[in-house]
């Protein structure tokens, strides 16, 4: 199934370095779980080209296995990956690039991510680690492993980190977006720097589908709440990479181009109280100086093709 993303203006953005990101993409993760059959039928059914992932997830594996099973070109695919922290460092970090490249059947990715800001609790220097891993990104990206380089879940002073020292500025900061967590302010840093904001789970885990704001706005334009929420993302230029293990979710999802959201809607959305947070961050230096396997929470789901 050939489908535009490329081509269409309004379904992809065009990053610092020229690169075109489909603004619509699929996430994965360990948490929720991890469905082959969503991967595959949102790729070969629902027209999505962008998918993102994790080292941590402990599903690159599977990616590959999707990927192959959909039939689609590999060079129509946008493959986003991180690096978790605990392989900050230049050659942990050219290993575990390709690691993941193995893991996920390519012989280059269209995008790598440093996963958080933080580090080990025993590195002594945080800001040289970030800018050494950088570096070897850098390189990673002259040496075209990889299209696009970025970061995750950093904020201004750890973007600053990065720019004291970077020869190139990252192209992506990836962190939570949705209209109850907002970051306008690092937006607008990010903006300021030509960095492009994307933005991960646009539904705040389905907490935000039962707002009435969000419920009213859905029922005045005969759409689903899910819908509303990506729409939203997008018409503020900011790809979106909601994910589901549930077939009929992963095509709702992607059904965000028939309608477009008032004036007065995006002003309600870009005005609600930031009042739910997805990601504890507190959680993540735990996490990372006390190690479990990569995937650890993860958990297979069949959701099988209907015919």
């Amino acid at each position: 199934m050939m489908v535009d993303v490329y081509t269409n203006p309004e379904k992809h953005v065009v990053l610092s370095n020229n690169v075109k990101v489909p603004i619509l993409g699929l996430g994965t993760s360990h948490d929720g779980g991890y469905s082959h059959d969503a991967v595959v039928y949102a790729l070969k059914n629902c027209g999505y080209r962008h998918v993102d992932t994790a080292k941590r997830y402990g599903c690159e594996r599977y990616i590959a296995q999707a990927v192959k099973a959909s039939d689609v070109p590999r060079e129509e695919i946008f493959l986003a990956t991180k690096c978790w922290p605990t392989d900050y460092g230049a050659l942990t970090t050219k290993e575990a690039f390709k690691g993941s490249c193995q893991r996920l059947g390519v012989d280059y990715l269209d995008m790598y991510l440093l996963h958080w800001p933080e580090v080990r609790s025993g590195v002594k220097d945080r800001k040289q680690l970030l800018q050494e891993t950088w570096r070897t990104l850098e390189v990673l990206l002259d040496e075209e492993q990889v299209r696009v380089i970025g970061v995750s879940n950093f904020l201004e002073r750890h973007l600053e980190m990065i720019l004291d020292e970077c020869s190139v500025t990252p192209h992506v900061n990836q962190c939570e977006f949705h209209p109850f967590n907002n970051p306008k302010k690092l937006r607008q840093f990010c903006a300021e720097r030509n960095i492009q904001f994307e933005g991960y789970s646009p539904l705040a885990k389905g907490r935000a589908l039962r707002h009435p704001n969000v419920i009213a706005i859905a029922k005045s334009l005969c759409k689903t709440p899910s819908q509303v929420l990506i729409r939203w993302s997008l018409q503020n230029n900011i790809p979106s990479i909601p994910k589901s293990t549930k077939l009929e979710r992963v095509m709702e999802n992607s059904q965000v181009y028939d309608f477009t959201l008032s004036e007065g809607d995006m002003m309600t959305l870009d005005n609600m109280k930031q009042t739910l947070t997805c990601v504890d961050r507190s959680s993540i230096q735990a996490k990372i100086d006390n190690p479990l396997p990569d995937g650890y929470k993860l958990k297979l789901v069949k959701s099988p093709l209907e015919p």
